[in-house]
């Protein structure tokens, strides 16, 4: 098998494990972000901006950075939730298994090009190789 298709398998079932872990059931996968009327220590005349999942269940009390606006990063961690980030893993294992199983038979097709691009968002983790790159 090639290496390139081991190791994104490999990122691919560290991304599920780290989704699984904010998750604490399969029902409270999908988060949202929402604004309060309270506010928050250093902005006590603005809204407090906080994550809730799908139960209604509070994920993040209170998003509060300290260089970023309050409402920019909610709405980002809220629409990378585990539920969509789980949804994209599993159409990006489709590609990878489909690669494989063209490669295993002879014949890659356009999908060459494919797989250095799933794996090039993991530039920065242990074991990518340059030649990967596209």
């Amino acid at each position: 098998m090639d290496d390139l298709v081991v190791w994104l398998r490999a990122q691919l079932d560290e991304d599920e494990r780290i989704a699984r872990a904010a998750m604490w059931c399969e029902d409270a996968a999908a988060w949202r972000a929402a604004a309060s009327e309270y506010g928050t220590p250093t902005r006590p005349d603005g809204p407090r901006w906080y994550i809730e999942d799908s139960l209604e269940d509070g994920v993040i009390r209170t998003v509060d950075p300290q260089a970023s606006d309050d409402e920019g990063v909610a709405r980002h961690i809220a629409e990378h939730d585990p539920a969509r980030v789980l949804r994209e893993i599993d159409a990006k294992r489709q590609i990878v298994d489909r690669y494989a199983w063209l490669r295993e038979h002879g014949d890659t097709g356009g999908t060459v090009w494919v797989l250095p691009l799933l794996a090039l968002p993991y530039a920065d983790r242990p074991g990518y190789r340059d030649e990967w790159r596209p």
